[in-house]
C-alpha cells in the first residue's frame, strides 16, 4: 500500500510513512501471480512433453518391422511434436500478454481488470514492442480512464464526500498502535472499521 492509502485511512502522515515502508519491504520478494501463472504453466507444458517423448521412444522400442514402417511413424511423431510446439507458442504468447495487460492496468489503478480489460479493442492481436510493452495499450487505458473515470481508483470519484467517520469506541481509543507492526495494525484495522488514530 502506498502512503495515500494509508492516510485515507486515517493515519497521521509519520505512521503513514513507516507503514509504505514496511509495505514496500515486505513485498520486495513477491512474485506477482500472473508471472507465477506464466512459468507454472511452461513448467507443466514441459513436464507434459517430457512424458509425452517417453511414451513415443517407448512405443517406438517396441515396434517391429521394416525401416520404411519406422521412418513413417518418426516422421508422422516429428510432424505430431512440430505442431504441439506451434501451439503452445501461441498459448504463451496469449499468456504474455495477460500478464502484461493485467499489470498495465493495475499500475493505472483499474479497479476491476476483467471489467476494463473487456473494453479494450483488439486484445487478440496485441504485439510487443521492442521495449516489451504492447503496441498502442496505454493510449486506449488512458481514453477508457478519461471516458469512464469511475473504474480506476485513483481518481476523484474513487472518495466519497461528505461522509462524516464514525466515532471511535473507547476500547480502540486505548490501543497504542505505535508498538503493533505492520501486520498486526493492518489487521487490527480491518477487524475494527471504526478506529481513527487521533492526529
Amino acid at each position: 500500500m502506498k502512503k495515500d492509502d494509508f492516510l485515507k485511512l486515517g493515519l497521521d502522515d509519520e505512521i503513514a510513512k513507516k507503514c509504505e515502508a514496511a509495505s514496500l519491504e515486505e513485498l520486495k520478494e513477491y512474485i506477482p501471480k500472473s508471472r507465477f501463472d506464466e512459468v507454472n504453466s511452461a513448467k507443466k507444458k514441459f513436464e507434459s512433453d517430457v512424458k509425452d517423448r517417453d511414451k513415443q521412444l517407448e512405443d517406438l522400442k517396441k515396434s517391429t518391422g521394416n525401416i520404411e514402417d519406422l521412418k513413417k511413424q518418426i516422421e508422422s511423431l516429428q510432424k505430431e511434436n512440430k505442431e504441439k510446439a506451434e501451439h503452445y507458442e501461441l498459448e504463451m504468447q496469449k499468456l504474455r500478454v495477460d500478464t502484461k495487460i493485467e499489470s498495465t492496468l493495475s499500475n493505472f489503478g483499474a479497479r476491476n481488470i476483467r471489467s476494463v480489460k473487456a473494453l479494450l479493442d483488439g486484445v487478440d492481436k496485441f504485439k510487443f514492442d521492442k521495449d516489451g510493452n504492447i503496441e498502442g495499450l496505454e493510449d486506449q487505458i488512458k481514453q477508457i480512464k478519461k471516458s469512464d473515470p469511475y473504474l480506476f481508483a485513483n481518481n476523484d470519484t474513487s472518495s466519497v464526500k461528505g461522509v462524516k467517520p464514525v466515532e471511535s469506541t473507547a476500547e480502540a481509543k486505548s490501543v497504542d498502535v505505535n508498538n503493533m507492526t505492520y501486520s498486526e495494525l493492518v489487521s487490527y484495522m480491518s477487524n475494527n472499521p471504526d478506529f481513527k488514530l487521533n492526529n
